[in-house]
């Protein structure tokens, strides 16, 4: 934040960037370099353009990108656990709970976002920039440009990325100052504070509204050469995340009331987005290599990066990354010292597993108390199932699990070809091991699948899909939580039957109660989007600001299998007899850094940390 403070003063600009492509036809991968008034920048058309690239700075890159090639967000939530697990490593901080207000593993990871520099924290990347957006929106209106459809739209898209990073930040931190302008260095801070997120979300509407007026902004990218650059529905999917979140129980400070305009909000963004040819992606195009079961659509569409075209194959997709792979097959898939495999990173956890419904649409456990203890060792089971069987698990299971988790009997593609079955029965080739950092062997008795193209494995390299921030099959999601939340059941039911549709899954049972429709409406975003990042803060945000994680975040559980001559034997053991770190009331928000705090507080005489830190 200071150092925002101090640029706003300065009448140089001084930005040094790495020239990633060297394609001139590409405007995100162009900025000013070396030393300049700003007069200078803000007179020069090429420099203007520059300058609102530099506003796409700093987005982050997720999957396998985080330190040492793990997606560390979804191994700190309850969906995952590394091999990466020893003491040594960033998840292995996290998992001892090493994290302090000065120094947190998340936070602070330095390859966090995929390697933008060395400003790489989420705290002061992010302000950094919001600072260029604001700086930017000022400045435009008396900018040389080429043509004024030229200021308009660039002034939308720095508005929307505005929104963007605000975004960002409330995720991780809640509650953040909202400025509209920026701050010059003498400027009174003394009234500066911390904002209600619902704030913060009329703010994020405001600036995704001057997007969705303008007219130079597309409903869709349609040509490679404007990869990443924002549009319209990216607009709307921000705003109902934005109310989604403000209506939330972590940040709704009292109101329930806002369920309400998160519902209307969420509404408006679905029905705008099928309105100009958005809708789920519902057949599988490359069934050779996907497969042609219930789910091989869905699989598809998180193993591709969505193609640009007037008339696109992948419609569902709002806003993706353009660059860096989302999944590694020799880092994130099998592992087992296999012949080019490298480690198999994060896993599902058998709590995971037990979350897909049987095939006929009821779930295992009891959506309501899971488990009957604290270590998830007695699970409880749903008397309403007639269909799981204890001993044959993974039978007659939502389509999802399979596209999701390998898990023991499976057959994968390794190798140009060669067919493998999954054994991770003791003794067996894929067996878990229990040895602390043996980045070789899952923990859990499973592997990851979700997000690795069949048959890339060995020398059958194939890339993998660039992250998804914002997906149509999300924002139903969104849609069907609100509705339910406000008392819309009929509209929650539908938006969410939407999704379950693509897969095969029956539509939910008509007759649930309001309760119950929002327990099923939590686990359909977690079997629909694992590994998508979104579980790690649903979990939060359902929390009272006095809650706690230790339901789902304390302990964690692993399946074991053993050959009673030819009989399998399926058992429950604990990943670790201790508690994982990250799951106590602190961890419900990330830590403002102690040197921020500091400043901050000094300057204004308000409180700034979270709580717990």
């Amino acid at each position: 934040m200071q150092k925002i403070i101090i640029k706003a003063a300065n009448r140089c600009i001084y930005v040094i960037i790495a020239v990633l492509s060297a394609s001139c036809t590409d405007a995100l991968d162009q900025a000013p370099d070396g030393k300049l008034k700003m007069e200078e920048v803000w007179a020069d058309p090429d420099m203007v353009e520059q300058m609102l690239n530099a506003c796409y700075n700093s987005i982050p890159q997720k999957g396998y990108l985080y330190h040492f090639f793990d997606p560390m967000v979804v191994a700190c939530s309850d969906d995952g656990w590394s091999s990466e697990d020893g003491q040594g490593e960033a998840l292995g901080q996290m998992y001892r709970d090493n994290n302090s207000a000065e120094k947190h593993y998340i936070r602070d990871n330095p390859e966090a976002g995929g390697g933008d520099g060395d400003n790489n924290r989420y705290w002061d990347r992010y302000w950094t920039q919001i600072y260029l957006c604001s700086q930017f929106i000022e400045n435009i209106d008396e900018a040389a440009v080429r043509s004024e459809e030229d200021r308009a739209r660039f002034k939308a898209e720095a508005h929307l990325l505005r929104a963007f990073f605000y975004m960002e930040l409330v995720k991780w931190f809640g509650k953040v100052p909202v400025l509209e302008h920026t701050m010059a260095f003498d400027a009174d801070y003394s009234t500066l504070r911390r904002q209600p997120v619902y704030e913060v979300a009329q703010f994020i509407e405001s600036d995704c509204d001057m997007a969705i007026k303008a007219p130079g902004i597309p409903w869709r990218i349609t040509v490679s050469s404007d990869a990443l650059r924002v549009t319209k529905a990216l607009a709307h999917a921000l705003k109902a995340k934005a109310f989604l979140f403000a209506a939330s129980p972590l940040h709704n400070e009292g109101h329930a009331e806002y369920w309400e305009e998160a519902y209307l909000t969420a509404k408006t963004a679905v029905q705008e987005l099928n309105a100009h040819d958005y809708e789920l992606f519902t057949v599988c195009t490359s069934p050779s290599v996907f497969g042609d079961g219930k789910a091989a659509a869905l699989h598809q569409l998180v193993c591709q990066s969505a193609d640009y075209s007037a008339s696109p194959r992948d419609k569902e997709t709002i806003y993706q990354h353009k660059r860096g792979s989302v999944a590694v097959w020799h880092i994130g898939y099998i592992g087992c010292g296999m012949d080019q495999a490298f480690k198999c990173g994060t896993c599902p956890t058998q709590e995971l597993i037990d979350a897909f419904e049987t095939e006929d649409g009821v779930p295992v456990l009891d959506p309501a108390r899971p488990y009957l203890d604290e270590k998830h060792l007695q699970p409880n089971y749903n008397a309403a199932n007639t269909v799981y069987k204890q001993d044959a698990p993974y039978e007659n299971r939502d389509p999802r699990l399979s596209i999701t988790a390998l898990y023991n009997g499976m057959e994968f593609l390794w190798n140009n070809g060669e067919r493998i079955i999954l054994n991770t029965v003791a003794g067996g080739a894929h067996a878990p091991r229990w040895v602390v950092d043996n980045r070789d062997y899952s923990r859990t008795g499973y592997y990851h699948k979700k997000m690795v193209t069949p048959g890339a494995c060995g020398t059958a390299m194939i890339e993998s899909s660039y992250w998804k921030f914002y997906r149509l099959g999300e924002l139903l999601l969104d849609y069907a939580e609100a509705a339910a939340e406000a008392g819309h059941l009929p509209d929650a039911q539908a938006a969410a039957n939407e999704v379950r549709a693509r897969s095969g899954m029956p539509d939910l049972p008509g007759n649930l109660s309001q309760a119950d429709l929002i327990l099923r409406i939590r686990n359909e975003r977690r079997v629909e989007l694992a590994w998508e990042e979104q579980r790690y803060f649903d979990l939060r945000r359902w929390q009272s600001p006095g809650g706690d994680l230790s339901a789902t975040c304390k302990y964690f559980t692993a399946m074991t299998i053993t050959d009673n001559g030819g009989t399998l034997t399926y058992t429950r053991r604990s990943i670790s007899d201790n508690p994982r770190g990250g799951w106590s009331n602190r961890d419900l928000l990330m830590p403002v850094p102690l040197n921020e705090v500091s400043r901050l507080e000094s300057l204004s005489e308000q409180k700034w940390q979270n709580p717990g830190w």
